[in-house]
This record gives C-alpha cells, structure tokens and sequence, in this order.
C-alpha cells in the first residue's frame, strides 16, 4: 500500500509541478506502477504473503470468539 501511495503522490507532483518534481521524469512513475504491479500480482502471491495478512486476522478473530466466551462462562 505505501508503495501505492507514493505513486499517487509522486503523479500529482509530477502534474502540477512541484519544486523539483516538475524536473522529474514519467519514465520512473511508470516504472513504480510496473513495479508495483508485479509485486501485487506475482511476487506476493507467490511469497505467500496475501495469505499470511488473512491468516492472521483469522486468528485474532479466533482468540477475541475464545476470550469472548470464557468470559461469558464466568
């Protein structure tokens, strides 16, 4: 996501040319965004990294349902 961000910043800059980002070339925004295109669509996935974020809200659900309902018990 920052890396999105930061091409979303470094566009607007680029557009209403800021101090030395008017200077700056496209050639690197379209370079971040195929950047962040293929980490997004091939290296995460295939990293596993997509499924450890939704791993790892699973189990905190998991262990706030558990603390939950030893609470009730008591």
């Amino acid at each position: 996501m920052p890396i999105i961000l930061l091409i979303v910043a470094l566009c607007g800059l680029r557009y209403f040319e800021v101090w030395k980002f008017a200077e700056l070339s496209w050639w690197w925004i379209v370079g971040l965004m195929v950047f962040a295109f293929v980490w997004f669509e091939f290296l995460e996935p295939m990293l596993g990294l997509d499924k450890r974020k939704a791993h790892n809200v699973d189990e905190q659900r998991r262990k706030d349902r558990v603390k939950q309902n030893f609470d009730k018990k008591k």
